[in-house]
This record gives structure tokens, sequence and C-alpha cells, in this order.
């Protein structure tokens, strides 16, 4: 097809132009009705056609269009909705927030090399412990009155529930009462599994309580029986009761002969073992049991066997308690709260980074840990020269003790107590009582790691820091251990995790003065 051409015709033929449209017939007034080559006339619109068109020009005329956009909008909307189903939830994703994640083994991976390659600096356990002593080196100084004891005004019975550190306060506790209320003190029934709706005493009650509420009705019965009794009596007290505390806990209460002879036998053992760091070892109290992981409502591996584990070891144990309806457990939270308890592999990453290499002696002072093949692997790897009660004792040693967790305690106790360094991972009666009886038997000082699992979480969840600003970090949490090892009591913290200065006194002060300063 050309394009039509105006110039003059150069005696060639051209094509002739397209014709022209045709008008509308409303236009074609002057064309005849009667053309003979006219187009057929399109048949006419209804009366609804002609409103729609001239109220659409009027529209488009005056943009009023716009006026219909939301309405066009909201039924474009539903249109497209309508063809999802609104039964499934939209998929939201969302970054967790440090800390909150388990991913201990993926940094171990990371760093092992370099850790392994590391010999930048001494052993710790030869050079842990750097901060002086505040106001010099303290000094066990109980007072052991000599004078005779007057007449008794009644008995006292009372009944030591749970485990071995409970049935210990119970113990000290009924001695300070005891004392101060002129009371006779039967020996101790150590009840195991008690619910006590008595409401004579109640917990946590002052000293005061005993003597306005308590004598009168030991004066007029002559015997008062009070079950159960670990925590019947207040934090804070008078320095009589303190120091009868004192000397039941730290002088007069020992373990049986039987447990006293197997925990000394086991701490000679570990020194032997120790011998390349001259006879220095370090205890760690691990809690890492079944129980207390299904406790703590952390998530570890993650996989579908731990959950089950989990689930199944909560119910055996707790009847329902971590599935009443509206309860919410968050386990990415527990974890930042520092509230997770430490895996075997990260206490091992924590001392590695803190200085211990790895021919340094551990003693492990736990239960039977929670998937133990699997879990203890990483640890052995970083301290091959790793012990526990069962590795050092032999099973005929330990048979007279092993149906009874509170002697399997008695046994963890001792070798710690005389370790160089003790490590607690997660809190509880047992590392309180070793805090303060080893602050009693090292000048103050507890000499022991208390790590601020907070600051671990994150650290732990960092994937990409390299080994030698975690080990910066953790040599930090050290000295902040080391600094803390020294610390005078507070009003209502426990006597049995800080004796100074109610049990002790200046080195360079005699126990005379001690105690006429303390009357």
């Amino acid at each position: 097809m050309h394009p039509y051409n105006r110039l003059p015709s150069s005696g060639h033929s051209t094509p002739s132009p397209p014709p022209s449209p045709l008008r509308s017939p409303r236009l074609r007034h002057t064309r005849s009705k009667t053309a003979r080559f006219s187009p057929p006339q399109p048949p006419p619109r209804t009366f609804a056609q002609r409103l729609a068109w001239v109220f659409l020009s009027v529209l488009l005329r005056r943009q009023g269009v716009f006026l219909f956009a939301p309405l066009i909008y909201i039924s474009g909307m539903l249109l497209y909705f309508g063809t999802f189903s609104f039964d499934v939830n939209p998929i939201i994703r969302h970054r967790p927030a440090p800390g909150s994640v388990y991913r201990s083994p993926q940094l171990y991976a990371k760093l092992r090399p370099d850790m392994d390659a590391d010999d930048s600096s001494a052993d710790a356990i030869s050079t842990i412990w750097k901060s002086p002593y505040k106001s010099g080196e303290w000094k066990p100084c109980v007072h052991r009155s000599s004078e005779g004891l007057p007449e008794s005004n009644g008995y006292i019975y009372v009944e030591a529930n749970g485990g071995l550190n409970q049935q210990r306060t119970s113990i000290c506790n009924a001695v300070a009462v005891a004392g101060y209320l002129n009371a006779t003190l039967v020996i101790p029934n150590f009840h195991y599994h008690s619910i006590w709706k008595d409401p004579r005493i109640k917990a946590w009650s002052s000293i005061q309580y005993y003597r306005d509420v308590v004598l009168p009705k030991l004066l007029e019965e002559k015997v008062i029986r009070i079950s159960p009794f670990a925590n019947r009596l207040s934090f804070d007290a008078p320095p009589a009761v303190q120091r009868l505390r004192c000397l039941a806990n730290y002088e007069a209460l020992r373990f049986s002969s039987p447990v006293m002879t197997l925990g000394e036998s086991l701490v000679s053992r570990m020194t032997k073992q120790s011998i390349m760091n001259g006879g220095k070892y370090v205890s760690v109290h691990l809690r890492f049991e079944e129980d207390m992981v299904a406790f703590s409502c952390c998530v570890f591996d993650g996989g579908s066997q731990e959950k089950d584990d989990m689930v199944a070891a909560r119910e055996r144990g707790w009847k329902g308690k971590f599935t009443k309806p509206g309860r919410v457990i968050r386990p990415g939270a527990i974890r930042i709260n520092g509230k997770c308890p430490l895996t075997p592999l990260e206490v091992g990453l924590m001392l590695r980074g803190m200085g211990f290499t790895k021919n340094t002696s551990i003693y492990l002072a736990s239960g039977k840990i929670y998937n133990a093949e699997k879990t203890m692997a990483p640890l052995r790897e970083m301290f091959p020269n790793l012990h526990t009660k069962e590795t050092l004792a032999s099973e005929e040693e330990l048979a007279p003790f092993k149906n009874y967790s509170s002697r399997m305690a008695a046994i963890d106790y001792t070798v710690c107590l005389h370790s160089e360094v003790f490590v607690t991972t997660q809190g509880g009666n047992f590392p309180h009582f070793l805090l303060g009886h080893r602050r009693y038997l090292y000048g103050g000082h507890s000499k022991t790691i208390k790590p601020d699992k907070r600051k671990l979480a994150l650290l732990f969840d960092s994937t990409n820091i390299g080994w030698k600003s975690l080990k910066r970090q953790l040599l930090s949490m050290r000295s902040h251990s080391d600094s803390k090892g020294v610390e005078l009591k507070r009003p209502n913290d426990s006597i049995y995790s800080f004796p100074c200065p109610d049990c002790m006194c200046h080195a360079n002060r005699t126990d005379d003065s001690k105690s006429s300063s303390a009357t």
C-alpha cells in the first residue's frame, strides 16, 4: 500500500487515495437518504444504552470518574482476594533476636582450629587469682563458748526436708534456734517427701517471732515439732544467732565417715592426675541432666528426638504443669535472660576461652548427663583429662552410695571443695553452700568462676566472632569473677554463701577481739 502523493502528476498513474471514513449518519444532513451506496444503518439504541452513554460522557467530560476510584479499587481487591483461601495464616519471617538461638556447635566447629593452635598465654590455673583481698585477708573466727549450759526450756524436734544442702540448712538453722531459745535439739529426722500445711511457723520467720510466739509455746508444751524446717528462719539475725549458724555449718557439721573417706580419696586421686599443674585441678558443677533440661524449657539440638524426650520428661516429673491452658513458653527469651543450663560444649568453650589449656585436669560434678554420648564428646575433645566420681572410683567403692542421691552429691561436694577453681553453671543450693565454704577455707576468697550467662548467650550466638575476640571477652569475665571472690554479707544475703564478717575476722586480729566486738 503506497502513501498518498501530493506532488503533481508526472505522467505516471498513481493510486487513488484511500476513501475517507464515513461520517456519522447524524451529521450527514446533505446526503440523500436514498443514496445508492450508503452503508446499512446500525440498529437504534435502546433508552438504557442512550442513558448510559450520556452519563459516561458527562463523567468523562467533568472528570467525575475520580469519585468512583475508591469503589473501583475496593471491587478490584475483593475480586483479587476472592481467588485465595483465608484459612491459611500468612507466614511472617523475622530474624531471631541476638542470643535467642543455640548456635554453640557451629561456633565451636568454626573456632576449633584457632583454639587448638593458640599458645599465646600460660595456663590459667596457675595465674587466675590475682585480685587483692579487700582490707586484708580473712580467717575463720567462730567463738566457742566453754561455759556450762543453763537448764533447758524444752525440746525442739525438726524434720530436715529436701536434698543434701536443704537438709544442711535445716540442721544449721535448728541449732541456731535451739540455742537462742535455750532448748534441747533432738537429732533431726531426714524427711525426703514432705508436704507441710501446718501454719505454726511461717517461711523465713525472724528470730523475734521465735522469741515471741514459739518460746511461750515451748515453755507450755515442753516439746515443739517443726516440719519441714529448711526455710523457717530468715537470713538476717542478731550476731549471737549468726555465730551459732557459723559454728554448726563450718565447724560442727560433718559428712558420715564412709562419705568423707571416699571423698578424700578422690581428692587425692585428682591431685595425682594434676601433677603437670602442681596438683591443682578445676571442678565444674554441670547441670545438664534430663530433668534440668526439661524444666528449663530451652531448645538445644532442636530435633524431634530432643522434643519428644523433653515432653515425656516434663509430663513424668511435673504432670501437666507445662501444658496448662494459657501458659506460653518462650525458649528464645529464656536463653536471652541467661536461664538456660550450659551444655558440656559451652562449658568447654568457655574454659578454653578463659585460658585453661587442654592439659588442665577437670573434675565434673553432675548427675546423669542428658544424651551423654553426644553432648559430652566436645568437652572431652577440649579437655581429655576429664574425670568424674565414676571414673576415679571403682564400682565396688561406689556401690554403697549409688542408690542415694544425697550421698553421691556429698562426694561431689567434697571434691569440689578442695579444687583450685570451682565453676558454677546453674545456681542452686549446691554452689551457694560451696561458695561460702570455700570463702571460709581460702581466706575469704571463693575462688569460684560464676559466668555471666546473659553475655555468654550473646557471645555463643555470634557465629561471626573470631577466636581472639571471643577469648578477650571471656578473659574479662574471668577477671570479674576474681574481683567478686571476696564479698561481705549484705542484708538478706545468706550467711552460708557470705561468711564475712559474721563467721570470719581479719587475719591480723585475734579471736578474742572478734568475739568481744561481736558480743
